[in-house]
């Protein structure tokens, strides 16, 4: 079952149900792969676009939390915050710290990076192992930590 199939099936529960945040996210992930799929870069969204389509939603999200809460907007902070929870599940099982830090040194002894120059290197290997499992903010900063 496709990604916009399950969509399409959570998104007549979620009505069903009243859940407001949760359509809310719903149609926002809908949304966008109807834009990607429309776009005509390609007819068939790979599961790696779709990935990538849902972690850019829910980093917008986390983007507008923060300025919700530092202009003390907690009705649209907590909004943000469940829509992050439901955006979540259509996510692969995030990788743990352990199992991040051992791909990050693999890629760093493979890459023979000493020194900040070598970070894109690393980077690009590690987010070809890692696709979609880790957050590209996280990766940078341990990246940035070993090589530093």
């Amino acid at each position: 079952m496709s990604l916009l199939d399950k969509i399409n099936q959570n998104l007549k529960t979620a009505m069903k149900e009243k859940q407001a945040d949760k359509l809310s996210a719903l149609r926002a992930i809908k949304s966008e792969l109807l834009l990607e799929q429309t776009s005509g870069s390609a007819k068939d969204i790979t599961e790696d676009k779709e990935i990538k389509i849902v972690q850019k939603l829910i980093k917008q999200r986390k983007d507008s939390a923060e300025i919700y809460k530092k202009e003390n907007r907690t009705d649209l902070y907590e909004k943000e915050l469940s829509e992050i929870k439901f955006l979540e599940e259509y996510l692969p099982e995030q990788m743990s710290e352990e199992e991040l830090d051992a791909i990050i040194k693999n890629a760093i002894e493979q890459t023979g990076a000493s020194s900040m120059k070598d970070m894109g290197k690393v980077m690009g290997m590690v987010n070809a192992k890692v696709a979609g499992r880790a957050e590209g903010k996280i990766i940078a900063q341990k990246v940035k930590a070993m090589l530093g």
